[in-house]
């Protein structure tokens, strides 16, 4: 199960990210399929697992894209409102020379998303696994993970974009699931390698039972509560663009984890996903 958001990228290719008032020449752009909802909704689809995905798009040709890519990638949407007079959610995401990119999203639909109908048993059969994200409004999120625990569903937050939690909703979540800019806003910890994410998942692990810190190039930091930590280096691959690899590490750890794996494998697997991602 996946509750979050549907957002129609613009990706623009350039050769840096500009500064305040700077104008650059790009290389390119296209349209995308994006959210972080829909990403890792795809991502899990792609590893395996059986999706529903809820969320909101607006009644334009940006919803009509967004819908289109759900059914084709094989995510049941039809749990995904389509709401009339607000257009749909969408981004534009600067990737650099370098690989690197930053994106100014546009909520649109999403904010309008409602958290009524979360609690219909049906949407929850079979349900293994929800994974919620912060593009979502807190009450559509809250709804969901109360749903989720009535249903016996363990509940995953990756908590990005970072923002301060209600902690009706931390108390409500199974695995705290954040990169290194997230993992030092919520624990204060700088992660600057996998030695600092492994401190971070330590500290954060008050706060939820499972913690992973993905750190980027430096791998992955996983901490069940009351056990050693569990670490899992990057792979060395050749860098294209990091533009997405957190949701189809996050997609693909859920379907891991649905279909029963223990968490060093769940990690492991989700590690080696966002990999070929970064390096294609």
């Amino acid at each position: 199960m996946v509750v979050g958001s549907l957002h129609y990228d613009i990706m623009v290719d350039a050769p840096d990210r500009p500064r305040k008032g700077e104008t650059l020449t790009g290389f390119g752009w296209r349209p995308k399929f994006g959210g972080k909802g829909g990403n890792q909704a795809v991502a899990a689809a792609k590893a395996g697992a059986e999706v529903r995905m809820v969320g909101a798009v607006g009644d334009d040709d940006f919803g009509r894209f967004l819908l289109s890519n759900l059914t084709a990638a094989g995510v049941d949407a039809s749990r995904v409102a389509r709401i009339g007079g607000s257009g749909s959610g969408m981004s534009v995401a600067i990737t650099d020379s370098g690989g690197d990119y930053g994106a100014v999203i546009v909520t649109g639909a999403n904010a309008a998303a409602d958290p009524k109908g979360l609690d219909d048993p049906a949407l929850w059969q079979g349900a293994g696994v929800l994974i919620l994200q912060n593009e979502m409004p807190d009450a559509v999120n809250l709804a969901a993970a109360k749903a989720a625990k009535m249903a016996g569903v363990p509940v995953c937050l990756n908590a990005a974009p970072y923002r301060v939690l209600p902690d009706e909703l931390i108390a409500l979540v199974d695995i705290l699931m954040v990169n290194a800019i997230e993992a030092e806003q919520f624990s204060g910890c700088p992660v600057g390698d996998i030695a600092s994410a492994v401190i971070a998942a330590r500290r954060l692990s008050s706060r939820s039972p499972t913690v992973v810190v993905t750190a980027g190039g430096d791998g992955v930091a996983g901490m069940l509560r009351g056990h050693d930590p569990v670490v899992v280096p990057a792979l060395p691959v050749l860098l294209i663009s990091t533009h997405g690899a957190g949701d189809v590490f996050a997609g693909t750890f859920a379907a891991a984890l649905a279909a029963g794996h223990a968490f060093a494998q769940c990690l492991e697997v989700a590690n080696q996903a966002a990999a070929v991602h970064v390096s294609t």
